[in-house]
């Protein structure tokens, strides 16, 4: 006779939720008898979670989820064995043990069933396995933006959260912001009157020379860097914080800052869950070198209602929402300028506000405990990574395109089309 089924941390939370309903996060209140003298939250009250891709912006996230006293780390993965003892260091000073376990393979970390989240923060041509790895496994997912590196990739990632009943944030943070979050407001309440035109300044690329073949340093496991991208001799600028300018792992300035921006205005426009149906713009790539992705450019994309969105590649990064009765922005800074200057009358935030990283990152926490769908959940984190996909497809092919966003295909164009996907290399595949 089977002995008593052991109930997960995972379906007691799921349990705790029934009947809470999915469109708003409530905070997640521990009672007084759970917490110690100092306000922490029990060990056993606590969400358990580890890192996958644990460099700048991995630490970085790491540390600000490790502020939130019902959240424990216990493990991190990554294939610098660097970065990887530089991440354990952290969490165990922070924490005060020597608990942290460390992993160079992700599919040992999801193997635990003690993990309820874990924080993905790899390059981007990796954030779409993982993902969907982690789903399978049952963990929820707080990811980087974007949610994908091809607009299949976005769309199997969707279906996989819906599929496997997931948390899945991406890490738009702005959105969690005030200062940014302010003029989508005023967009949504009509204070502008009918919007017509949605700007987004993203910044010019870089580009470099070419970079010859360097051996691999010691620590570091570049077979499985690349994962799923072609093989590529490595060169210290491949790899780490400049893999974002070429095209095998992201997606440049478009897919960058554009994750960001471009989603907030697909937010204030209220087209978060669909997407513009025509892209036509040019831009100069580099000549030569190791990098790739676009340096200078212009896209204009029409939705079906007649909106405007210009993606530019100027600075400040900011994006500005102009309508009949006036104009709002937000650069990156956190300046927020508007005309008239009464459309800033009744802001609750301070010029300039830029706490990055708190709400986001509580926003998940508590959608992980109340099962709701966070702010930047899986399908508008999708769209808004297909604008600047399909962007970048306009401006790799020098035409314009015609966009399905109900089919989520081009029209009449199986160039493009084929463009939508991309092989992986073997043995990694969706």
């Amino acid at each position: 006779m089977a002995g008593p089924r052991r109930i997960s941390r995972r379906a007691m939370l799921k349990h705790s939720a029934l009947g809470l309903g999915t469109a708003v996060a409530a905070p997640y209140l521990v009672p007084a008898s759970a917490r110690g003298a100092d306000g922490a939250v029990a060990p056993g009250e606590r969400l358990v979670m580890a890192g996958i891709g644990i460099g700048g912006q991995g630490r970085h996230d790491m540390i600000n989820f490790m502020t939130h006293k019902d959240v424990q780390f216990v493990a991190v993965c990554d294939v610098d064995a660097q970065r990887l003892e530089v991440a354990r260091k952290i969490v165990n000073e922070g924490y005060g043990n020597g608990d942290c376990a460390v992993y160079r393979d992700f599919r040992e970390l999801l193997a635990r069933d003690d993990i309820d989240a874990v924080l993905i923060a790899t390059p981007d041509h990796w954030h779409a396995l993982l993902a969907i790895a982690a789903a399978e496994a049952g963990k929820d997912v707080y990811c980087e933006k974007p949610i994908s590196v091809t607009i299949a990739e976005g769309r199997a990632v969707a279906e996989a959260v819906e599929r496997y009943g997931i948390v899945y944030q991406s890490g738009t943070q702005r959105r969690c912001i005030p200062a940014f979050a302010y003029p989508v407001e005023v967009a949504r309440s009509g204070r502008l009157g009918r919007i017509h035109t949605v700007h987004t300044c993203l910044g010019a690329g870089p580009s470099c020379g070419i970079e010859p073949p360097q051996p691999v340093p010691e620590g570091f496991d570049y077979d499985r860097w690349l994962g799923p991208a072609p093989a590529e001799p490595y060169t210290p600028r491949r790899c780490h914080g400049s893999f974002r300018w070429i095209f095998d792992y992201s997606g440049g300035k478009l897919t960058d800052i554009g994750a960001h921006f471009n989603d907030l205005a697909q937010w204030g426009i209220d087209m978060e869950n669909t997407g513009p149906v025509e892209y036509d713009g040019s831009a100069t790539f580099p000549e030569e070198g190791l990098w790739d992705t676009p340096m200078y450019y212009s896209v204009v994309c029409r939705y079906a209602n007649g909106i405007r969105l210009v993606m530019h590649d100027v600075e400040p990064r900011s994006v500005r929402f102009e309508g009949e009765h006036g104009w709002i922005s937000v650069d990156d800074s956190g300046l927020v300028l508007a005309d008239p200057p009464s459309l800033l009358e009744g802001a609750s935030f301070k010029q300039e506000q830029y706490d990055v990283m708190y709400g986001h990152q509580r926003n998940f926490l508590d959608c992980v405990r109340t099962r709701a769908r966070p702010i930047a959940n899986a399908e508008v984190a999708h769209r808004s990574s297909t604008v600047c996909h399909a962007a970048n497809l306009c401006l790799r092919l020098g035409r314009k395109l015609y966009w399905d966003p109900v089919q989520e295909q081009f029209l009449n164009d199986d160039e493009a089309n084929r463009m939508r996907s991309r092989a992986m290399r073997a043995p990694w595949h969706l």
